[in-house]
């Protein structure tokens, strides 16, 4: 009986961090919708409440690289649940707030929670899964990601209009309370492992995250100036933690996993790919609105349809995997997610609705398929030792690669816009799509380097 109760709570654990995933990236991307209203609350302008989301996501890239030494510190368990708690807690004070600085304060809590709870969720996750089942347990912990920032601004919308911006904050306090509780339940115990705390690691690795961050946040502000010094200050002292990484004793963050072929094919390439797919939530409802004409409602329905190509292709991944292995999935799908960009690109205004949206839905399915066999990928041959590393590393550089999608995107707007295209004109939206396309493209060179049998242990694959 003890075995059983055992087994359905290690079943529970994806479902639980899935959870606690969903609702840190849809509390992070229903509230883009709300800042009007926001702001007549507060009384300010809704451009400057721009500093509350940056100092979200500021926070949350600071605080990412200090997960792994918490959670060898206290327990996975601990920090996940404590991660909860503060995220949950700082929710409350978000909707509380009654000024624009309490709730900038309110955020950058929220964002330390947020920066604990995804690596260390992850990390529970791949701990506590066996090798053979690490399919379907990535697939479970990946939609979240995938699906919250197709749906998160519609629906913070529809909560706005209905009850107030307010509960877009508030709805996730019997969630939190309720994942708290499940955490205790189903996560076990694990023993610490104490190791000295990295203080200069910690300074330098906050510092250049920040700036990278706030880099890539400062060209959708037209400062381009600033955004190239902050990359470039970002830059040198990542170079410069890179090497403090390699030669202190304990070092904050353990680079080893880097040495894994498998772990830095998914860092290399990887990183293209979800580049190119951290574009598509900015550039297309852009896209249809600005110059399809589309009413913020139509082109958010049509969005849908991304969501449903995601939740489409869930419950395949893992035999699509199985069968075809994990080079000749991330080679073959990373092509037609490629096509796909390309497909987006040849949309037009009189392009019937039905249309728009089975690309959108294949798009979606191609979206789902990369993110899940990459995710798999990143930690099939990592030892459990170095899992703790491994996840901390894989969560600072999907953060950045995230806020450079948009960013880039930004940029080749821009570039199309220098180039003597009106902003609104559909021929700066193709420039944009079609060179994510090519980036996405350029990502499938790296996975052709991988052996036929890369991953074999964890998706089941007989190489024939």
């Amino acid at each position: 009986m003890s075995d059983r109760i055992a087994e359905r709570r290690a079943r529970a654990v994806p479902w639980l961090v899935a959870a606690a995933f969903f609702m840190e990236n849809l509390d992070a991307t229903a509230i883009t919708t709300s800042l009007p209203q926001m702001a007549h609350s507060f009384g300010t302008r809704p451009e400057h409440l721009s500093i509350g989301l940056s100092a979200y996501l500021v926070s949350l890239a600071a605080f990412i690289p200090a997960s792994g030494w918490l959670a060898d510190r206290y327990g996975p368990r601990r920090v996940f649940a404590a991660a909860i708690a503060v995220f949950t807690l700082a929710s409350v004070l978000c909707a509380l707030s009654g000024s624009l600085t309490a709730f900038t304060l309110a955020r950058i809590l929220q964002g330390m929670g947020g920066a604990l709870m995804v690596p260390v969720g992850r990390l529970v996750v791949l701990r506590g899964t066996p090798k053979a089942q690490l399919v379907r347990a990535i697939a479970t912990i990946t939609w979240p990601g995938l699906a919250a920032p197709i749906i998160g601004p519609a629906l913070g919308g529809f909560i706005t209009a209905h009850w107030g911006w307010h509960w877009i904050f508030l709805v996730n306090v019997p969630l939190g309370v309720l994942l708290l509780a499940a955490a205790f339940i189903v996560i076990p115990a694990a023993g610490a492992q104490p190791r000295p705390f990295d203080l200069p690691g910690f300074v330098a690795s906050a510092l250049a995250c920040t700036l990278l961050m706030v880099g890539v946040e400062l060209p959708g502000q037209g400062q381009w100036a600033a955004a190239a010094l902050a990359l470039a200050a970002g830059g040198a002292l990542l170079w410069w933690c890179m090497r403090h990484f390699r030669r202190a004793p304990a070092p904050l963050m353990d680079l080893r996993p880097l040495r894994i072929d498998t772990f830095a094919v998914t860092i290399r390439g990887g990183s293209l790919s979800r580049i190119a797919i951290g574009s598509t939530p900015f550039l297309l409802p852009l896209m249809l609105q600005l110059s399809f004409g589309l009413s913020g409602t139509t082109a958010g329905m049509l969005l849908l349809w991304l969501f449903a190509g995601n939740l489409a292709m869930k419950p395949g991944t893992g035999w699509i995997m199985r069968r075809f292995g994990l080079r000749s999935v991330l080679a073959w799908n990373g092509a037609l997610l490629a096509a796909s960009f390309g497909a987006c690109a040849l949309l037009r205004p009189e392009t019937p609705v039905a249309a728009m949206g089975a690309v959108l839905f294949a798009c979606g399915m191609f979206r789902s398929m990369q993110f899940t066999a990459l995710n798999t990928l990143a930690f099939a041959n990592v030892p459990a030792p170095q899992m703790s590393g491994a996840s901390t590393l894989f969560s600072v550089l999907a953060q950045v690669t995230t806020g450079l999608g948009i960013a880039g995107g930004a940029l080749l707007l821009k570039v199309g816009e220098m180039a003597g295209w009106a902003s609104t004109d559909a021929a700066v939206f193709r420039l944009a799509l079609v060179a994510m396309g090519c980036l996405a493209l350029a990502a499938v060179l790296d996975s052709l380097r991988l052996p036929a049998d890369a991953g074999a242990q964890v998706s089941g694959h007989v190489v024939k």
